[in-house]
């Protein structure tokens, strides 16, 4: 499995806009985080680029304009949110944070599957 890097809140932001919407335009995607985030369209533009830069999203231009999609699958893109928040929050079995998903809904079944998948995959950090 790629180790994908730690998500910082803004990159999650920027990622479940693109997981929900698809492929985005910085504008499109920057009108969305405006109303919450209060950044100025650079800022968007440059997180963007960054993300592109650490492999988080692709860039592809169409009719000159540049079209950003994730290269991360939600689930995966959770694994490190679900990690932390088990471990140092609620102090849980990630197992257990990943059946709060399934009681809610939250993510389709394949998804779930996707999950245990991964966070199966990348072991349980209190082993090594």
């Amino acid at each position: 499995m790629k180790r994908i890097p730690d998500l910082s809140k803004a990159e999650y932001d920027i990622l479940r806009i693109l997981w929900k919407e698809g492929r985005q335009t910085v504008r499109e995607l920057h009108d969305r985080l405006h109303e919450t985030s209060g950044w100025a369209y650079t800022t968007t533009k440059t997180m963007m680029d960054r993300m592109v830069r650490k492999g988080l999203l692709d860039r592809g231009e169409f009719h000159g304009v540049f079209l950003y999609e994730p290269l991360v699958s939600r689930p995966a893109g959770l694994v490190k949110l679900i990690r932390f928040f088990s471990d140092r929050v609620l102090e849980l079995d990630s197992r257990e944070v990943v059946a709060m998903f399934t009681q809610s809904q939250a993510l389709t079944p394949e998804e779930i599957r996707e999950l245990e998948r991964l966070l199966e995959e990348e072991g349980d950090p209190s082993d090594g």
